[in-house]
């Protein structure tokens, strides 16, 4: 909903909340120039845990205009990721404003800007977004076309919405961070695989190299999935990754991505790595010796899926053509979705349930949602 109050020639709208409550600084309008398209979207003021009942709230919010290199997007499903949680517990929102949440999305293409030219309206297309702008709980999005493709032909807007940020992630990191190419071999070990960027990452890794993968999942069904995917191993992080290769009879491990709990495992890292071998990191860790690493020459790779677009990289529109290429691996049959849960519409009730399953530790590959109560 939103107020409007007015002043002479100018219109001030307010954000409210089903209630009736003011959510965000007023939106002016002078001399009635622009009509307001309201649509609805999901957000949060404070940094709350998600029991608390205000954790994420249901608003409107006026559709944005497109301009210059953006796309306006009418997203039809979005997905939940860690970096949701993240943000949402740990960032409170400007005074008077709230934060739009959601760095995945499938939907199709309302209008575009002066310099697009990639996209036409009616393109249906999948993208993660940027971390510096709304993200993609809201009816209408805007992105930079740079960081879009168009949607694998063969999935619904539910199963397209599941991979994009997890396929940019694993993509950048085997092929950017790592540097492995088509014909490498060794050994690869994934750690926290079930997980959604574990989850594209073993079928990247299995359909565009040679290297042996190794995941580690610590749950009967977490086990059946990655092994599924792909995987031709798995261990049990919560055991001796050391102990574990050892009684596989794996010996060189010249490759480690580590996705989770990076911190929990990084003395066994270091023992296990081959001798100027690389590990590559997503996670967030408050400290990190890198000393342990030094003897044995190990290169270290952070991998950020929001770099590129963060600071406007000369080589931004590569998201662009690796989503492609992942599109053109789902269509032929190569590459499966990673959605295992649908959550049904877009609201606040059911993203703070998404919120909750991501944050117990519990879930594996994707949550999903689709459409607006309308």
């Amino acid at each position: 909903m939103l107020a409007a109050y007015f002043m002479q020639s100018t219109v001030y709208y307010y954000p409210l909340d089903a209630k009736g409550g003011k959510l965000a600084t007023a939106i002016r309008m002078d001399n009635f120039s622009r009509r307001i398209i309201l649509m609805k979207a999901v957000g949060y003021q404070h940094a709350l845990p998600i029991t608390d009942a205000n954790a994420l709230l249901d608003i409107e919010l006026p559709r944005p205009l497109v301009s210059g290199k953006d796309i306006l997007v009418r997203v039809e499903a979005v997905s939940v990721n860690p970096v949701d949680t993240k943000i949402r517990g740990r960032d409170n929102a400007s005074e008077g404003t709230f934060e739009i949440l959601g760095w995945d999305a499938a939907g199709v293409v309302e209008s575009v800007g002066s310099e697009v030219k990639q996209f036409s309206p009616g393109d249906k297309v999948w993208y993660a977004g940027a971390i510096n702008r709304p993200g993609t709980n809201m009816e209408y999005h805007l992105v930079d076309e740079r960081i879009v493709a168009k949607m694998p032909s063969s999935l619904n807007y539910l199963e397209a919405a599941a991979l994009p940020l997890t396929a940019i992630t694993a993509w950048e990191l085997l092929f950017d961070r790592l540097k492995i190419t088509t014909k490498q071999k060794g050994t690869l070990l994934i750690i926290g695989a079930a997980g959604g960027v574990g989850s594209i990452m073993i079928q990247l890794a299995k359909q565009l190299t040679n290297l042996t993968i190794i995941a580690t999942a610590s749950r009967p069904e977490t086990r059946e999935w990655v092994l599924s995917l792909g995987a031709d191993d798995v261990l049990d992080h919560n055991q001796s990754l050391v102990s574990q290769l050892q009684d596989s009879g794996y010996s060189d491990v010249i490759y480690v991505a580590s996705l989770t709990h990076t911190a929990t495992h990084l003395s066994e890292i270091a023992s296990l790595i081959s001798p100027q071998g690389d590990l590559a990191v997503i996670d967030d860790l408050k400290t990190f010796d890198i000393m342990p690493f030094k003897r044995k020459s190990i290169a270290i790779h952070w991998e950020l899926m929001f770099t590129r677009s963060l600071f406007q990289t000369q080589d931004m529109i590569e998201q662009h053509y690796l989503l492609t290429q992942v599109a053109d691996l789902v269509d032929e049959g190569r590459i499966k979705t990673t959605m295992t849960e649908n959550f049904g519409t877009i609201n606040a009730k059911n993203l703070i349930k998404a919120h909750a399953l991501l944050e117990s530790g519990k879930s594996r590959g994707k949550i999903v949602l689709a459409g607006y109560d309308r």
